[in-house]
């Protein structure tokens, strides 16, 4: 082969390497698309979840699409196949319910789907997800419990109720694990728990009006969701037992912000609904991108009360909570 040769030859696997290059370097900047699927986005705490993992996905330069299940699991169902057939890279899901996440499970793993669960996790046992991004539930609501028994013993008394959420999901049957255990160890009686059906302020008020006729010697409330709290509140003060029945809650906004300033809530334990989004997101980007993910991630519940709400500590944690547009901190 003669100098011109050679010339020629170089030039022409220079060439077959540009074209085998530039496919890997396209792919490298693929723009990953994923779908947050809400179990009620008529519930401010799921719209606080997907403002936390749009605002995560615009971050890392993904396509964010929004899905709303209506609380049933057959919509639920459909938007997954939705999503998929609209090729989505990866899903975050608020699941209607533990128990309504194997076939989702079954179906995401046969597509290679990464999904991350925020805020509620799968049904016990289910092991191929990504990452499900909760609070510390069994931790908080065993903090939680300790709180409120120490608010029903300052007001002479030991004995507990309790608003809980739905205890068909896992999240719901760890705070009441963590709860119970801190109310035996510290000495109190839960003497009555009611399950909401449609976490509205509405039934909570009917449901603490029903705890405290049935239990006038309750001396404190264990809220397990927000709406908990507020309706509680509202029965309080139409039965003028501010201060003298304590109560608390987990989650966190601006109208318990505002109760706790009050004195009407005393205690705040605050979940990142936020924050899940946020960290969702990264957990499916990371499985996309082929970084390290962290299946199990429970974030920490905050206490805040009146003495500490207006601290920075407290100010950065509620600001993971909820975002500027939905009110004051």
């Amino acid at each position: 082969m003669n100098r011109r040769s050679h010339r020629l030859f170089a030039l022409a696997v220079a060439a077959v390497i540009a074209s085998v290059a530039q496919p890997v370097a396209a792919e490298g900047a693929k723009t990953f698309t994923v779908a947050y699927i809400a179990p009620s986005l008529d519930i401010s705490y799921w719209q606080w979840v997907g403002y936390g993992a749009k605002t995560k996905a615009a971050e890392l330069g993904m396509t964010y699409i929004e899905m709303d299940s209506h609380n049933s699991p057959a919509d639920q169902m459909t938007n997954v196949r939705t999503a998929i057939t609209r090729g989505v890279d990866a899903i975050v899901m608020g699941p209607v319910s533990s128990t309504s996440t194997p076939p989702v499970l079954r179906l995401l793993k046969e597509k290679k789907i990464p999904i991350a669960f925020a805020g509620i996790g799968p049904q016990p046992g289910e092991t191929d997800y990504t990452s499900a991004v909760t609070a510390n539930n069994f931790e908080g609501g065993k903090a939680e419990g300790k709180f409120v028994c120490a608010l029903a013993k300052e007001r002479g008394g030991n004995k507990v109720g309790m608003l809980s959420l739905p205890q068909d999901r896992e999240n719901a049957q760890k705070y009441l694990a963590g709860a119970k255990e801190s109310f035996q160890a510290d000495g109190c009686e839960l003497v009555q728990i009611l399950q909401t059906k449609g976490l509205t302020v509405r039934e909570a008020v009917d449901q603490a009006n029903d705890l405290l006729t049935a239990h006038p010697d309750v001396k404190a409330i264990y809220g397990m969701y927000d709406e908990a709290a507020t309706g509680a509140a509202k029965a309080l003060q139409t039965r003028g037992l501010v201060g003298k029945v304590g109560l608390a809650t987990a989650d966190g906004s601006p109208t318990t912000v505002k109760l706790l300033r009050e004195g009407v809530v005393q205690g705040l334990f605050l979940q990142e609904a936020g924050g899940q989004g946020i960290e969702a997101v990264q957990q499916v980007y990371n499985a996309l991108t082929g970084a390290a993910v962290t299946q199990s991630l429970p974030l920490p519940l905050a206490l805040v009360t009146s003495s500490n709400v207006g601290t920075p500590e407290a100010q950065a944690k509620l600001k993971r909570v909820y975002p500027p547009s939905a009110g004051d901190y």
